[in-house]
């Protein structure tokens, strides 16, 4: 990134380089960090907003969609603002947004309030990673996307654990007005501090055209894979409609870009060998594998274990701490071995965690022990961030605006993939060892188990009624044994798009000249 003739990490002295990083890491911490704290207070909220469990997914829902058609308005908005403005203008949005959503009194203020919110989340972390690379020298590039790193793979992880604290200690609306304090103070300091990176301002030259149908591809099908499940996928007309309507933007998508002068994306990015592989690998291994195990430990924790919202954040709190205190070494190692090297070493890594000790977790599974086996994949998790984003924006120069962008695009997109997959994946493994268990149970051990709890119970209540709760028991008892081994069976599952996501990594040791015949 050049400001003037120089670059500007040639322009700002280490103190600045601190001051600018942590207001920058602040900024997005706080945005990524509300990705997941919501998630755990969604249910509290349908009382307040007079509405249902299915009527509540649309919080999320509207999130994702705002954050993932706002991240390719990034690149024009940038020439016009400036990569500092628009960072500042992120915030705003944001921390106005959280305001509105704290304080939304029914549904469709929330989810108006959660859109802008997504808005300025895709704001927020799409120019701060640019700046964070813009300000660092060649040499520290993977110390920058290491602390970059640390904030956008911490985060997540940390969420359960503070959206759980709020909640117990204060209100569900805590979630959203912690933002307040934290956000104002960026907003300040940023304006006093923050250098005025890209200066020279252009007039806004946007193809919305191509915008309008990529919005079209891009909105239907995330509302799809968020209400899927609920719907029962394709025999509901509804999800048919949805996805018809993608499919039709998608294509108006692609005939515009070819009859179109101004394309809404930069195609040449996907020209550099490097950027195509990681994307790919983000798409794979991020968005259908890790994110896979982010939506699952909350649900292993709260369903199967049964524990409250503050124990599920505190029992994945180390997981999360080895996250963020890997993250910034890999991306230190990755300037001094290569980030190919420290891929190929997270590829050992991540693939040992996710297939051989996730699916260890099961319903009797201690809890220290849930603790012990989910910190080897934090420290996984911690080794993959860093070199995949410093791969990736490496070799982009001038297109690294649209090449961050993009790939921001792509964790939405894959995290919502999946969050589909893993849902869909636990609910038929779950109706398949049911029946599965309820198939080869032996008689007389039943009926003596049957006959054993009617008895207990008896003692306390009449003996229809003790008849009845013996059965709703051998039920629960069937139901967790069968969620027990859909757990495992859905971890390894996730564990093998990371496989194939990792696969890829071969095609960066290919000799050039082998490529090029």
């Amino acid at each position: 990134m050049m400001v003037g003739k120089e670059p500007l990490y040639k322009k700002i002295d280490n103190t600045s380089r601190f001051l600018i990083t942590f207001i920058v890491m602040t900024g997005t911490f706080m945005a990524i960090l509300d990705t997941t704290i919501v998630d755990v207070v969604v249910p509290k909220m349908m009382s307040p907003l007079k509405t249902d469990l299915y009527g509540v997914q649309w919080v999320i829902t509207s999130y994702m969609a705002a954050a993932a058609t706002g991240l390719l308005l990034i690149e024009s908005l940038v020439k016009v603002f400036g990569l500092r403005n628009l960072f500042l203008i992120g915030v705003g949005l944001f921390t106005t947004a959280s305001a509105t959503c704290g304080s939304a009194t029914d549904l469709p203020q929330m989810i108006v309030s959660r859109s802008f919110q997504g808005l300025g989340e895709a704001f927020i972390v799409a120019t701060a990673q640019t700046i964070m690379f813009s300000i660092f020298p060649p040499e520290k590039k993977g110390i920058a996307m290491g602390i970059f790193g640390t904030g956008v793979s911490f985060a997540p992880a940390l969420g359960p654990t503070a959206g759980g604290y709020l909640t117990e200690h204060f209100n569900w609306r805590y979630v959203f007005y912690v933002n307040l304090p934290v956000g104002l103070m960026v907003v300040v300091l940023g304006l006093f501090i923050l250098p005025k990176i890209l200066e020279k301002k252009e007039k806004l030259h946007f193809n919305f055209i191509s915008y309008g149908f990529f919005a079209m591809f891009t909105i239907p099908l995330l509302i799809m894979l968020s209400k899927g499940q609920q719907k029962g996928w394709f025999q509901s007309p509804f999800i048919t409609k949805l996805l018809f309507l993608s499919i039709l933007g998608l294509f108006l998508f692609a005939i515009s870009e070819i009859v179109s002068k101004k394309k809404l994306i930069d195609y040449e990015i996907f020209k550099i060998k490097e950027y195509r592989v990681a994307i790919l690998i983000y798409a794979l291994t991020l968005g259908l594998s890790i994110y896979q195990l982010f939506y699952l430990l909350p649900l292993y924790y709260e369903n199967l274990k049964g524990y409250t919202t503050l124990q599920t954040g505190l029992h994945m709190l180390g997981f999360a701490i080895f996250i963020g205190f890997t993250s910034f070494f890999a991306g230190a190692l990755s300037d001094k071995y290569g980030e190919k090297n420290i891929l190929v070493i997270n590829a050992v890594l991540y693939i040992t965690t996710s297939i051989f000790l996730m699916p260890k977790l099961n319903y009797y599974t201690p809890s220290v022990k849930t603790i012990l086996l989910t910190i080897p994949l934090g420290f996984s998790l911690g080794t993959f961030f860093a070199p995949i984003s410093t791969l990736a924006m490496r070799k982009l120069g001038p297109k690294t605006q649209m090449g961050v962008s993009f790939l921001h695009y792509i964790r939405f997109m894959g995290g919502s993939f999946g969050t589909a997959i893993a849902t869909n994946t636990l609910q038929s493994k779950i109706s398949f060892h049911y029946d599965e268990i309820s198939a080869i149970q032996n008689y007389g051990y039943v009926n003596n188990y049957l006959n054993t709890a009617k008895l207990f119970l008896s003692q306390t209540m009449n003996e229809q009624l003790a008849a009845i709760k013996s059965y709703a028991l051998l039920g629960k008892v069937q139901y967790l044994m069968s969620a027990s081994h859909a757990f495992q069976d859905t971890f390894r599952h996730a564990g093998y798009f990371g496989i194939v996501g990792l696969s890829f990594l071969i095609f960066l040791f290919i000799n050039k000249k082998k490529e090029n015949q």
